[in-house]
């Protein structure tokens, strides 16, 4: 009789097999673009990583006075904003094909979480940024954090929010990305939904 050890075993030995992350074939169906936005999200992830890497190795304000980190901090930004853009076209791509079909709910939901937890990501990156902007942002979400009850989330705090911003909230984002990816990968991408004329055939034959 197996236990939970030898389903462990074999679900491990499975999502970390060379045919699960670099299979030979793909489904014709996911070849075109709108199956390249997942990726398209999770290439911009990566970049986003790159980048803050070399801005938190050099400090919160050496793009204020260094060329080189502007050029790192402008790629950070542009990586935010293509992560999101790409995420959403993702999300309402999955949402009007119905990914979560055939077992796909937990990927599904994977995927929604992520987007939830990427926008605090994105907002304590904002808040640290230490101009009048962002401490007028601070200050007026730490009202809203107040009256929700969340009052030791102190947004002002720049160490707090660096912290987060750097460690906290980006593994907690990475985590579940990859577990998102895994279980795409276990799963296989969706197929699309089948032609009325299909389902009129099946019908048929079942009845």
């Amino acid at each position: 009789m197996a236990n939970w050890t030898t389903a462990s075993r074999k679900h491990f030995a499975e999502l970390m097999s060379v045919d699960t992350w670099l299979p030979e074939k793909m489904p014709e169906y996911a070849q075109g673009f709108m199956y390249m936005l997942g990726s398209l999200t999770a290439s911009s992830f990566v970049v986003l990583v790159i980048s803050g890497i070399i801005l938190a190795a050099n400090g919160p304000a050496s793009w204020s006075y260094n060329g080189l980190m502007r050029f790192a901090a402008a790629v950070h930004f542009w990586a935010v904003q293509a992560f999101f853009f790409f995420m959403m076209l993702h999300l309402w791509r999955v949402f009007f094909t119905g990914a979560w079909r055939g077992g796909r709910g937990g990927t599904w939901f994977l995927g929604a979480l992520a987007m939830f937890i990427a926008i605090p990501t994105a907002f304590t990156g904002y808040l640290i940024n230490g101009d009048f902007f962002s401490q007028w942002n601070a200050v007026q979400a730490k009202d809203g954090l107040n009256a929700l009850g969340l009052g030791w989330v102190n947004l002002p705090n720049a160490g707090q929010m660096f912290g987060n911003h750097v460690v906290v909230l980006p593994l907690i984002l990475g985590a579940i990305i990859f577990a998102h990816i895994a279980r795409v990968r276990l799963k296989s991408v969706v197929p699309p939904y089948p032609l009325e004329s299909e389902q009129g055939v099946k019908v048929k034959k079942e009845a």
